[in-house]
């Protein structure tokens, strides 16, 4: 059973203009991917022809050893998001598809190892984030953001609902310089198409110690579904998320 607490809120993302902004970060996602395939498909080119085995038949293989089935953990990627409650954060990334394990924890702040309680004063620094792994090979890093923009309000400084203090901050903790980049190109996207009333405040920082949550913290949702916040407010937040993202979900 989860410990005896109770959080406000966390956003609803209730909007008449839902789908307008939906379509609108899809379209800046789409772009970015765009992108990306010309420079993957530049490189294909360039090397194609140097490639002793190029034009080889590919290896075959059954099911049982599908590379989807089987992801190379080398070639796994990081990502550390918060966007309020990490139980709702949690629950929306473990929909998707590609991505391989989600961890719920703080990170961000200046006090070693802190507790849930530590957190909840807000004087920390430290914000409730999710780690997850994912095969970018099934789900992308802008496809992740485009998850992740949609799924919150990055206009509210520090509050998500009735979530308020620095600990529920909107933020990416990028891994490397080219997931900087790409978020804050993204962001900058966003801001420019009037996808939202206000402007994103979404924090965009390197990537600083993450401290795993309390064990009870951990899958929450899926371990409490009858549990009132999760009946109240995760649940109808899913049900939004799975419709904009079917073709994405496990």
């Amino acid at each position: 059973m989860p410990a005896a607490r109770q959080r406000a809120s966390c956003p609803g993302r209730i909007s008449s203009s839902m789908n307008t902004r939906f379509a609108i970060i899809a379209g800046a996602v789409v772009a970015l991917l765009a992108t990306a395939y010309a420079g993957s498909l530049l490189m294909s080119n360039s090397t194609s022809q140097e490639s002793p085995n190029a034009g080889a038949p590919s290896p075959k293989l059954d099911a049982a050893n599908s590379p989807a089935q089987l992801p190379d953990a080398a070639n796994l990627e990081t990502i550390t998001l918060g966007s309020g409650c990490f139980w709702c954060t949690e629950a929306v990334f473990q929909q998707l598809k590609g991505v391989e394990k989600v961890v719920s924890g703080y990170t961000g702040g200046k006090l070693p190892n802190p507790t849930y309680e530590d957190i909840c004063s807000g004087l920390t620094g430290h914000a409730e984030v999710i780690q997850l792994t994912f095969d970018p090979a099934v789900v992308s890093y802008a496809e992740l953001l485009e998850a992740f923009w949609h799924s919150h309000d990055p206009t509210t400084l520090n509050r998500q609902g009735n979530d308020i203090g620095t600990q529920y901050r909107s933020v990416v903790f990028y891994h490397n310089d080219a997931q900087r980049r790409e978020a804050e190109h993204y962001k900058q996207k966003l801001n420019g198409s009037g996808a939202f009333d206000a402007p994103i405040v979404t924090e965009i920082s390197p990537a600083a110690t993450f401290y795993p949550a309390e064990q009870y913290h951990q899958n929450f949702y899926n371990d409490n579904p009858r549990y009132g916040y999760c009946v109240a407010i995760i649940g109808p937040k899913l049900e939004k998320f799975r419709a904009a993202f079917k073709e994405k979900l496990k």
